[in-house]
């Protein structure tokens, strides 16, 4: 009776024992498998921006799963999403197949990435279809998301051609490499949300009126008691409003911008 006590003793540590190997195996594949982060570039036409921009983030040397968010663009653009993604390796959703409201659906992409970032455990980084990264670029801004454990998003700044600070960061006036806490709103030309944020504001929350929400989301990120980073000397060129020509008139005719702005009901932040 003893011998078979025993003997069942055995068994039942040799199992658990088992158990415990294939758990611990499990688990360190899929964490092999995790990315460092989720990327996505929401895309409305601009396709010759978008391929640099595609293109730029394909030689990023981090680990990341991109995605591209087709929202309605005309059939050249999708046509060359649906091409590039697999001789490139991203993934493309084009938002017809899910929703028939027009674009912009900036609230529905940033829904759907923030469940797909929480449930990886990582940050989401938006890198808008404007914006050219440089293969570091990445690496750099997760880097200052580790260090600094307050961070609630962390942004590139935005350069011109000419290496210029340009929108939406014209009130940095002093050029440095220093990473600063922002002192005005976050823009998602290029930045990382902290997974931190991301379980402590809900996306879904979000204004459906409106068509933009960085504006909200930072202050939102400091309400919570996070920080906002601005990293100075990590640039990424920025090329303003390719896909949506007309907020140019901001720049070039301001009168007629806002007219179109009040009247036609475009651009609400």
């Amino acid at each position: 009776m003893r011998c078979w006590l025993k003997l069942g003793f055995i068994l039942i540590i040799v199992c658990r024992f088992i158990f415990l190997f294939l758990h611990n195996k499990i688990t360190i594949e899929r964490l092999k498998n995790m990315p460092e982060a989720i990327v996505i570039t929401p895309v409305k036409n601009s396709l010759d921006t978008t391929k640099l921009t595609v293109e730029a983030l394909m030689k990023t040397n981090a680990d990341i799963e991109y995605y591209v968010y087709n929202d309605f663009s005309e059939s050249e653009t999708k046509k060359y999403l649906d091409k590039a993604k697999d001789k490139l390796g991203f993934q493309v959703v084009h938002l017809e197949d899910i929703t028939s409201t027009p674009s912009p659906n900036y609230k529905l992409v940033l829904e759907i990435a923030q469940e797909m970032a929480i449930s990886k455990n990582c940050p989401l980084i938006i890198v808008e279809s404007d914006v050219i990264v440089k293969p570091d670029t990445i690496a750099n801004m997760l880097q200052v998301a580790k260090d600094k454990s307050d961070a609630g998003m962390v942004a590139a700044i935005t350069v011109d051609r000419e290496g210029n600070y340009n929108f939406p960061y014209l009130y940095e006036k002093v050029k440095s490499n220093e990473t600063v806490v922002a002192k005005q709103s976050i823009s998602f030309c290029c930045t990382l949300i902290t997974n931190n944020y991301l379980n402590k504001f809900d996306f879904k929350t979000l204004n459906e009126k409106k068509d933009w929400y960085d504006v909200h989301i930072t202050k939102q990120s400091r309400k919570l008691g996070f920080k906002n980073y601005l990293m100075k000397g990590t640039r990424v060129l920025h090329l303003p409003h390719s896909s949506r020509p007309w907020k140019n008139l901001k720049y070039t005719n301001p009168v007629l911008y806002y007219l179109k702005k009040i009247f036609l009901r475009r651009d609400k932040i």
